[in-house]
């Protein structure tokens, strides 16, 4: 029996109540997003922040200093980070070490594990990068974070009720090549009431994160249902997803043919020769940049 529009709000809601003592950004997470979003904060008040903290230091030098970003030399401070990726890209390593702690848990099913959902989770992130410099979209930063958590809502229901998260994934059956049957989408709907694209747009709004991040989690599988404004980033977004799908071990059980739909092909301008080219430096670069949180 197909659930009320009123019904879905009140199914994530009660998801969303009940994680809230686990779904919780960091402090310093929460401090650092609020100074980049503030117009008057300057690069030495993150520096400021991020210092007090030689954990998450430690990930940005990290981060930083991988073969992602290509930067000549090591970069051995904080400071001088900030100074060669700007304060929109340190801020999303932040939330991306930050994010990186609720992706924990054993192997749900034989094809599910939270670790390889962060995987995916960070192709998406390094695919967005791609399609948005390759396509001069200008969209770098703000995209790598979009595509980096456009699959948390999955991290919801796996904290809400992981019985009801083995029902719905064992529902999507196993296909040639691991290749799901059914999409994690319409088996979401069915045993929660709701998919992953609604608890993760729910949790943003918790998060209060800018609306072009609540629009990725909520329509990646449908972009040309957002908003007119953020119909681009959930394009990339979404193109991108289908890219890391494609991937070695690529997570797929919520888009088994892994197809960029037609409409964003034309809005990103994506011709079939450059999203092969595009999915073969993902092949390359996600093999590289695995262990970078």
């Amino acid at each position: 029996m197909p659930v009320t529009e009123e019904q879905r709000q009140q199914v994530v809601e009660n998801a969303i109540r009940e994680i809230s003592h686990i779904a919780t950004l960091p402090e310093v997470t929460l401090r650092i997003i609020e100074l980049v979003e503030d117009p008057t904060s300057t690069a030495q008040d993150l520096h400021a922040v991020i210092s007090n903290d030689p954990a998450l230091s430690s990930r940005i030098l990290k981060v930083v200093n991988s073969s992602f970003y290509g930067l000549p030399g090591q970069i051995a401070s904080i400071n001088r980070a900030i100074v060669m990726l700007g304060l929109n890209a340190v801020k999303n390593i932040a939330i991306a070490a930050s994010l990186a702690k609720l992706f924990r848990g054993g192997e749900l099913t034989p094809n599910f594990s939270a670790k390889e959902l962060w995987n995916h989770s960070n192709a998406t992130a390094i695919g967005c990068k791609l399609i948005s410099d390759s396509q001069g979209l200008g969209l770098g930063d703000e995209a790598y974070l979009a595509g980096l958590i456009h699959d948390i809502g999955i991290m919801v229901e796996m904290q809400y009720d992981r019985s009801k998260l083995i029902d719905a994934l064992d529902k999507t059956g196993a296909g040639p090549e691991g290749v799901p049957k059914v999409s994690l989408l319409e088996t979401e709907l069915e045993v929660f009431g709701a998919n992953h694209q609604h608890f993760g747009q729910g949790l943003c709004a918790k998060w209060k994160f800018p609306a072009p991040f609540a629009a990725a989690t909520g329509f990646h599988h449908n972009p040309l249902s957002a908003q007119s404004e953020q119909v681009k980033l959930v394009s990339v977004v979404h193109a991108a997803d289908c890219l890391a799908g494609r991937v070695d071990s690529g997570f797929r059980l919520d888009n088994p043919g892994c197809q960029i739909q037609k409409e964003v092909r034309e809005l990103l301008k994506l011709s079939d020769e450059k999203i092969e080219e595009l999915a073969i430096k993902l092949q390359n670069i996600t093999a590289d940049a695995a262990n970078m949180l």
